[in-house]
């Protein structure tokens, strides 16, 4: 048994993750709104040092961070919580003696937000460079970038950084994508994965056992979150601008845009639950 805070414990994926790791941890929750839940709860903002002391007294073995500003953020409210804010946050930790860390980092760390974006290869691979030019993508990247330094500093440092896809309720799914037109956030939509696929994702990262270094995953589903062939979808989107022979091999018309190869792999995850057709 672990003592694991979860920071943004009141949000979609945080209470849901709180509930699943409660039944075999001590979970503490830090977040500005009530959760609701039996664990036990911190009232306060991640990215200030005076509400992470609330937390001097707490044993902290795992950090898993949810917290953020998410799409569509100002530029400036991206870097002040989602790169300032991490970066006070594991500073705390560190300090006090936590090893192991979990991010909730995102596929829009690439760039997908944007009609303009084009990965370098597909299925895009975990560490694909970063194409944003909207500001909430980089402030994940960065984020990122944070959680390398501080592994500079403190070699023995755990940290995993799930970049996620959109989250969708179990029941209703998110309707899955078909040839259409261009929008942004459309390799968001591709990738969409259910709320119980991404707490089992979080759970198994922070119960995996320690392992020095930084882990940048694709944390989506294996299948295609759409109705109709991959390789149909992206030429509409994207012509000839990038290949797609992957998509064009007998078996691989539905493959994930992303390669989960390393979360399956290191952690042993593949969503459970696949898309309704139509």
């Amino acid at each position: 048994m672990s003592t694991i805070l979860i920071t943004g414990v009141s949000g979609f994926i945080g209470r849901a993750l709180a509930e699943e790791l409660a039944k075999r941890h001590t979970v503490i929750g830090m977040s500005r709104k009530d959760p609701g839940l039996m664990c036990k709860w911190i009232r306060g903002d991640f990215s200030s040092f005076e509400d992470l002391r609330k937390l001097d007294g707490e044993r902290l073995e795992v950090v898993v961070h949810l917290a953020a500003v998410t799409g569509g953020c100002l530029e400036r409210d991206g870097m002040l919580v989602n790169v300032e804010g991490t970066r006070c946050l594991m500073r705390y930790g560190l300090d006090r003696g936590c090893r192991k860390f979990v991010f909730a980092s995102s596929i829009a760390a690439m760039g997908i937000q944007s009609v303009n974006c084009r990965p370098l290869q597909v299925p895009i691979p975990d560490e694909h460079p970063c194409g944003d030019r909207d500001g909430y993508g980089f402030s994940k990247f960065m984020m990122e970038e944070v959680i390398k330094y501080h592994h500079r500093q403190n070699p023995d440092l755990d940290a995993i950084a799930l970049r996620l896809a959109a989250i969708c309720p179990d029941d209703p799914l998110a309707p899955t994508v078909k040839v259409g037109p261009l929008r942004e956030w459309a390799l968001g939509s591709i990738a969409a994965m259910a709320r119980s696929d991404a707490v089992r994702a979080f759970a198994l990262a922070a119960e995996a056992p320690l392992k020095p270094g930084v882990r940048i995953m694709n944390a989506t589903p294996r299948r295609a979150w759409a109705a109709d062939p991959v390789a149909k979808i992206l030429r509409g989107w994207w012509g000839e601008d990038v290949a797609l022979s992957h998509y064009e091999k007998p078996g691989h018309e539905f493959d994930s845009v992303y390669d989960v190869c390393r979360i399956e792999q290191e952690l042993g995850f593949v969503a459970r639950i696949t898309p309704k057709k139509g």
